[in-house]
C-alpha cells in the first residue's frame, strides 16, 4: 500500500520516459483519469485507454516521443503538493512553470484542469504537479 497514489502515477511515468518504454500500465483512480486526460489535452502523451478489468481498473498510457530524435514530449514531471505538505494556489498566485511553456495541473473545485484553464474560469485549487 503506498501513502500518495498522484505520486506514484507520476513516478511510474518518469520511469518509463528513462527507460524508454511506449506503453506504461498505472493502477487506475478517478484523480488519476483525470490527470491523463490533462496530459492527452495538452499534447505531452499520445494516446491513454481506460480499462476496468478488476476492482480498480488500470490506465494505459502511450507515452509521446519525437520521431527523428526519440527525445520525450515530458522532459519533467514533478509533484507539488503531497500529503505531508500541501500545496495551493489562488487566481493571483498561480505558479508559472518554465516561464510559461510548461503546465501546472491543478485540482479545483470544477476539476483538473491546468494553471491557464484556471486562471481563466477565476477559480483556485491544489497544485498536484507541474509538466514541461
Amino acid at each position: 500500500m503506498y501513502t500518495d497514489p498522484i505520486a506514484d502515477y507520476l513516478t511510474r511515468v518518469r520511469n518509463a520516459i528513462k527507460a524508454n518504454h511506449r506503453v506504461v500500465e498505472i493502477p487506475a483512480s478517478n484523480l488519476k483519469k483525470e490527470i491523463t486526460k490533462v496530459l492527452f489535452d495538452k499534447g505531452y502523451i499520445t494516446n491513454y485507454k481506460f480499462e476496468d478489468n478488476n476492482v480498480q481498473g488500470t490506465i494505459k498510457v502511450a507515452l509521446k516521443y519525437h520521431p527523428i530524435t526519440k527525445v520525450p514530449a515530458i522532459r519533467s514531471i514533478a509533484r507539488a503538493s503531497r500529503p505531508g505538505l500541501r500545496k495551493y494556489a489562488g487566481t493571483g498566485d498561480m505558479p508559472r512553470v518554465l516561464n510559461g511553456l510548461g503546465i501546472a495541473i491543478l485540482s479545483t473545485s470544477k476539476g483538473v484542469m491546468t494553471d491557464k484553464e484556471a486562471k481563466q474560469l477565476n477559480v483556485g485549487g491544489e497544485v498536484l504537479c507541474y509538466v514541461y
